[in-house]
């Protein structure tokens, strides 16, 4: 099979348009209740990012590979982070979904199946099941995109778990997604960036993995920084990691790492 390397329809460009006239009766609003131009749209529907997710399912084939619980948390971290990687530099916004609607697709070079679902309307709510070609693995969730306009920026909060689970293995992983933002919605270069904490379970075995998706900061020395730590069930630290969302993730010591933050 051969799959597509660019969408079929290129975006609208905003350069002739007033964005400010339609977004400053929004302030502090969410923006799923309201009508928005379709200039502000990528030529996707928001079950067509759902899959996205699956960009980098090899992480997950290699996770299950593993003996060790530690090094498949590893993967796991790093599936859940590159989750996200996509959204970098992604400043349109999806299509709403027909309440009902479905989207399906297999990927036999990648080894998996999905199917999502728009489950709600109001509140607009997306559901997702993918599995394993190979019957090794479930990863499953619901996602209620909540959007609201802050004056200069956009903010994008996923409420929603998410839930993988290893069936070699037994086990069942779940975590939820940081806050999205996008800057500069009037005036200047849009540019994205994560943040919040996302805390990763390990249900059978107690050990978690808490990354911390950090905030640019100022001078933005902290932009699209990711870092944490794996720990057991009675919080002592097995390793760290950290790396940038939009790029790669390192696990190292956490003695180590320690002594480098200092």
């Amino acid at each position: 099979k051969k799959h597509r390397t660019s969408l079929p329809s290129p975006m609208f460009s905003r350069n002739d348009f007033s964005i400010w006239s339609i977004l400053r009766k929004c302030i502090g609003m969410e923006l799923s209740k309201i009508t928005m131009p379709v200039i502000f749209n990528e030529p996707l529907s928001f079950l067509q990012r759902l899959t996205e997710y699956m960009e980098h399912t090899y992480l997950i084939h290699k996770a299950s590979s593993f003996s060790d619980s530690v090094e498949r948390m590893q993967c796991v971290a790093a599936f859940a982070v590159s989750a996200v990687a996509s959204q970098w530099e992604r400043t349109g916004k999806p299509f709403n979904p027909l309440l009902g609607e479905t989207y399906e697709l297999v990927r036999d070079d990648l080894g998996f199946r999905l199917i999502s679902e728009q489950v709600s309307h109001h509140p607009p709510i997306s559901a997702f099941h993918a599995e394993g070609l190979n019957n090794d693995f479930i990863f499953h969730g619901s996602i209620y995109p909540k959007l609201k306009f802050w004056g200069k920026s956009v903010e994008a909060e996923p409420k929603g778990t998410i839930t993988l689970e290893l069936l070699e293995h037994g086990e069942a992983y779940t975590w939820t997604n940081p806050t999205c933002c996008v800057h500069n919605i009037i005036v200047g270069k849009l540019w994205i960036e994560q943040y919040g904490n996302v805390e990763i379970t390990n249900h059978k075995t107690g050990d978690k993995c808490v990354l911390n998706f950090k905030p640019c900061g100022l001078f933005g020395k902290e932009l699209h920084k990711v870092e944490g730590y794996i720990q057991d069930k009675s919080k002592k630290k097995l390793c760290a990691l950290y790396g940038k969302w939009t790029e790669c993730l390192y696990s190292v010591d956490p003695a180590t790492f320690d002594a480098y933050k200092k």
